[in-house]
């Protein structure tokens, strides 16, 4: 069976970590990496350092990150391990898969897309990131 890739950040909302719920398409008018995670991929959990740095470099310029927990992680986990590796991106549960569907069915971790100002998906990437390329990528996007 194949799925849809979307072209464009799909219009589902998320539940943050934090209490929050809100609609990815507010993220409108900045570029955005969503990336798929869990707390039992070992690629993900060496991302988030990479991550939180690129975040705190570019955000003061208008970047986001939305991380997004797979649907089988235990919120409870999810929380505990974003305090613990003190996460300063938004952390999104996807309990019902939602998010994973609306994404092009995510069947492996980490995945991440990165999203244009316009809400275009620019980069769909499985696996480990190219930081050094990603950065250079976003720093284009926010000169647009």
């Amino acid at each position: 069976m194949l799925y849809f890739i979307p072209s464009k950040a799909p219009g589902i909302y998320l539940s943050f970590i934090d209490g929050q719920t809100v609609n990815v398409r507010s993220y409108q008018g900045k570029p955005l990496l969503v990336t798929f995670w869990s707390i039992t991929c070992s690629l993900c959990l060496e991302e988030i350092p990479k991550l939180t740095e690129l975040y705190s470099e570019l955000n003061p310029y208008g970047f986001e990150i939305i991380g997004i927990a797979m649907s089988y992680d235990p919120p409870n986990r999810v929380v505990e391990l974003s305090k613990k590796r003190k996460i300063p991106y938004s952390i999104a549960l996807d309990i019902n898969s939602d998010a994973e569907m609306a994404f092009g069915r995510i069947r492996a971790t980490p995945t991440n897309f990165l999203i244009d100002a316009d809400g275009k998906i620019v980069q769909r990437n499985i696996g480990t990131l190219n930081i050094k390329q990603l950065r250079s990528k976003i720093k284009k996007l926010l000169q647009t």
